[in-house]
């Protein structure tokens, strides 16, 4: 636990006029848990903060500072896309400049008339949103028509494909883990 957050409790605690025990009371938490929190010797749940909160007549916010720091890397301008064109695809990296993610969001505009692909699999999950158009996902053998707003969660082992056999582009959000091999 943040030992600003004990010291915040237990310095707003006094300046309320409270003791251990009348908060205790209040929060239905023990008076030894509550003074590991102030002295930050403990982790506490965020139903217990919440009810510390509550009991102290503050929201939970004011425990936390107004200027959090944002690591840079972690945000992706839309200044910044760097979109990459291939034959019947336009896709774009959402994932700013994070180091080993865990997963890579990526927006894509199929562009209209891409036929039927080759199932295949890797290792790994997919997700899908479609923002606007129809896409066609192959599925284990099964094709599912996706419509703006619709989304799949796939796991990709079972053989899979999406194409546009519409007239028109389709945009999606396109998440997959970093284990596949697409």
């Amino acid at each position: 636990m943040n030992e600003e957050i004990g010291s915040l409790i237990k310095s707003l605690r006094k300046e309320r006029k409270m003791t251990l025990k009348e908060v205790s009371e209040k929060t239905n938490l023990s008076i030894s848990f509550l003074s590991q929190v102030e002295r930050s010797l403990c982790s506490i749940t965020l139903l217990s903060f919440k009810k510390i909160s509550e009991a102290l007549e503050v929201s939970p916010s004011y425990f936390f500072p107004d200027n959090i720091q944002v690591d840079e890397g972690m945000i992706r301008r839309a200044s910044d896309e760097q979109t990459i064109q291939k034959q019947s695809f336009t896709y774009s990296d959402l994932s700013g400049n994070v180091s080993n993610p865990l997963f890579v969001p990526v927006l894509v505009t199929l562009l209209p008339g891409d036929k039927r692909g080759i199932p295949f699999s890797h290792e790994g999950q997919e997700f899908i949103y479609v923002i606007d158009g129809t896409l066609t996902i192959i599925l284990d053998e099964n094709e599912y028509d996706l419509y703006s707003g619709d989304s799949i969660h796939l796991d990709s082992s079972k053989p899979h494909n999406w194409f546009n056999k519409t007239e028109n582009p389709i945009k999606f959000l396109f998440v997959s883990t970093t284990n596949s091999s697409e």
